[in-house]
């Protein structure tokens, strides 16, 4: 084979997912022939008529179909850009150039559509009135240019007076070019845009005909894939509408590929990739980093189900090779693990069991302090603080419980948290934070026992303090080069467990990172979705404040419905007349998901769509989510988390169930109750959140507080 490379477009696979099943062999038999050599006689390139790139080229797929291809005229880099019916795809490479930037040496496909490039009914504004009221006049041509936008399209640019008619233009838009022109036009400086598109300040200079160089650019790995064998070729055309697990902005590129001593933390908004970061991360130094046969990276996250889609989702990035060294798990399933291989003496219980012991603890306090404080005490000081004497804890400070406790007071109530762990030692039993404490003391006592080199966590914010002082002891010694890779959002905190790094041993000062774009939801539906959040403050996992103003989508839509009803039958009754509906517009039922706060609320719904003759798919916490199996899916807030679907409806949005009346009715002070409806406001807004297009929030009988227009 000749010293060629092969870059596949993320538009190829746009196209190619469009291509009918019964087409698509063929696709695939000429793309493999094509990788492995392009040069080949039996490839018939043909020129384009009227083509503005006269390097594009047609080739034959079949006697209907047709690939769009670049062709160099010198130099070893050839590009598949489109494939269509042969009519389609002929126009589609008239009206379309590739080039390389000159000042950002990224690839760009520019569509050059006449008269279809106006900003508003095809009028162009009056030139003096232009410089007036263009949305960008103060900033030079040069200016924007330098941020990625084509000089050719800088005429439709300055034609835009309003972010409206930015939106109407994005498809002509290189992306980089639409996105600096968005954070621009959001109030971002040139400086912070130049960051989150990754350019540097010295910028190298750029040879315009050198597309080998081009496609390692950040920017140009965006869009285009080089494609080095027939494994990676299959990944890639067995998922093409998952193309999102393949193409990485740059920002997150640039931390996928960070060569670093010790523990980094990213943070972002629901919708940012941070998951996709993750398992770049973990695939990336596999490849490039773990140079011993025995290195190992553990990549664990909260849910179970989530640790099954991850586990799954890294086939497509990753070679059976690399994916032998990632061990992926739910963190309590490798605590489970790790324990019966110690012969642990104890049973880990997570609230059955140890209710009994709880209950019979409690006769030995006051009775004039309530069970549901006590126990929130005992989970959010006495076990993160691991408090093992009264001493201990009349010194431990209890910074965010709300109500203050006097010594006296702590005296007074020491004797339920010391019968209870009594109890529990007796009986055998450990709580989650027990054992997890108990782990890393075997780890500590054992030294460097575990084959990790790395770790990557996801969903981090859910964790809690022992489960960080774990990790952490599983690589030991501190900082070490690219050791933890941690990845969380604390407005999805769905868990009352709060954590700062820093007192777990896990330094992140210079090594914090924060991913600002939404790439799954519209803007509306985020907005309408941080709205939930509004007037909460939201942690950094590190002892600081998180602020949502930060993130932005790119894309926009329509706005979140919201429909109330006066019965749950009539609510039933239109959820099964829009899954109806969708189904006779071809609408897949797979990309739409029903959650609802509880199993039993989501139970009635899934009787109702049976009855109704509408297939169902029930999200468990043990599987991967398999699209390609029939059905609406089916999940509870918690079992949402983590997943994305075309359309949400969220239902039962009613008051009593968000915020849920049995958990508020526990409460017995003002601080619980703050706890418990900031936990239920995160629920609401991950399940909005799920949705990359459309957001439909139902409710019956009383709607909830929480829903616009409703009231608070």
């Amino acid at each position: 084979m000749p010293d060629v490379k092969v870059a596949i477009s993320d538009q190829f696979l746009d196209a190619f997912s469009e291509v009918p099943r019964s087409k698509q062999k063929k696709v695939r038999r000429f793309m493999t022939k094509f990788r492995r050599d392009p040069t080949l006689p039996g490839i018939n390139y043909e020129k384009i008529e009227g083509a503005k790139d006269p390097k594009l080229r047609s080739v034959r797929i079949d006697q209907s179909y047709r690939g769009i291809v670049m062709k160099p005229d010198e130099g070893n880099v050839y590009m598949l850009l489109w494939v269509d019916q042969h009519d389609d795809a002929y126009q589609w490479a008239r009206n379309r150039v590739v080039q390389i930037h000159p000042d950002t040496g990224s690839l760009q496909v520019i569509p050059l559509e006449e008269g279809e490039m106006s900003t508003s009914n095809g009028e162009t504004p009056d030139e003096e009135e232009g410089e007036d009221t263009d949305l960008f006049a103060e900033h030079r041509d040069r200016e924007l240019v330098r941020l990625g936008v084509p000089e050719e399209l800088m005429p439709l640019v300055r034609g835009i007076e309003t972010e409206e008619q930015l939106d109407k233009v994005q498809q002509h838009l290189p992306e980089e070019a639409y996105e600096a022109l968005f954070l621009l036009a959001a109030g971002y400086t040139q400086r912070e845009v130049d960051n989150e598109l990754a350019y540097s300040n010295e910028q190298e200079a750029v040879d315009t005909g050198d597309y080998a160089t081009a496609l390692e650019r950040p920017n140009s790995k965006r869009r285009f894939a080089v494609v080095d064998d027939e494994e990676e070729l299959a990944r890639m055309l067995d998922a093409p509408l998952e193309k999102w697990r393949v193409f990485l902005h740059p920002t997150q590129r640039r931390l996928v590929e960070k060569d670093v001593a010790g523990p980094i933390r990213v943070l972002g908004g629901a919708g940012t990739g941070k998951t996709v970061v993750a398992m770049h991360r973990a695939v990336w130094l596999a490849e490039h980093l773990f140079d011993d046969p025995d290195d190992q990276l553990l990549f664990t996250t909260f849910t179970r189900n989530l640790a099954a889609d991850i586990k799954e989702n890294l086939r497509l990035i990753g070679s059976e090779e690399v994916l032998d060294r990632i061990e992926v798990t739910n963190l309590d399933r490798w605590l489970s693990r790790f324990l019966n291989r110690q012969d642990y003496d104890y049973t880990i219980d997570y609230g059955g069991q140890s209710q009994d012991l709880w209950d019979r603890a409690l006769t030995v306090g006051p009775e004039n302090w309530g069970s549901t404080f006590l126990r929130t005490e005992w989970e959010q000081v006495i076990q993160p603080n691991e408090i093992q004497s009264e001493a201990e804890y009349m010194r431990v400070s209890r910074v965010g419980r709300g109500t203050p406790l006097q010594r006296s007071q702590r005296a007074e109530v020491w004797p339920v948290f010391n019968e209870y762990q009594s109890l529990l030692d007796e009986h055998k039993l450990r709580e989650r934070a027990g054992a997890l404490r108990d782990a890393r003391k075997i780890l500590e006592e054992e030294g460097d026992v575990l084959p990790y080199r790395s770790v990557v966590v996801d969903e981090a914010q859910d964790m809690g303090t022992q489960a960080f002082k774990l990790i952490r002891q599983m690589i030991p010694g501190g900082d070490q080069e690219n050791d933890l890779f941690i990845v969380g959002d604390a407005h999805q905190r769905i868990y009352d467990r709060q954590v700062v790094l820093k007192h777990c041993g896990i330094n992140i000062v210079g090594r914090s990172h924060k991913l600002r774009i939404n790439y799954r939801t519209t803007e509306e539906n985020r907005q309408w979705a941080v709205g939930l959040l509004e007037g909460t403050e939201y942690d950094d996992l590190d002892g600081g404040v998180d602020d949502q103003q930060v993130y932005k989508s790119l894309m926009q839509g329509e706005e979140p419905r919201v429909e109330t009803f006066g019965t749950f039958q009539a609510e039933v009754e239109a959820i099964v007349s829009f899954l109806q509906k969708e189904e006779e517009d071809n609408e897949s039922l797979r990309d739409t998901c029903i959650i609802a706060r509880t199993a039993s609320l989501l139970d009635n719904y899934s009787g109702a769509l049976r009855a109704a003759d509408i297939d169902t798919y029930p999200i468990k916490k043990d599987r991967a989510e398999d699209r390609s199996e029939p059905g609406v899916r089916l999940a509870t807030m918690h079992r949402a988390k983590g997943l994305e679907f075309e359309r949400v409806i969220v239902a039962g949005v009613s008051e009593g169930t968000v915020p849920l009346g049995r958990a508020l009715s526990k409460a017995e002070d003002d601080a619980t109750r703050q706890q418990i409806r900031k936990r239920e406001r995160s629920l609401l807004y991950v399940s909005a959140t799920r949705a990359k297009r459309e957001v439909i929030v139902t409710a019956h009988d009383t709607p909830s507080p929480w829903l616009p227009g409703v009231g608070d």
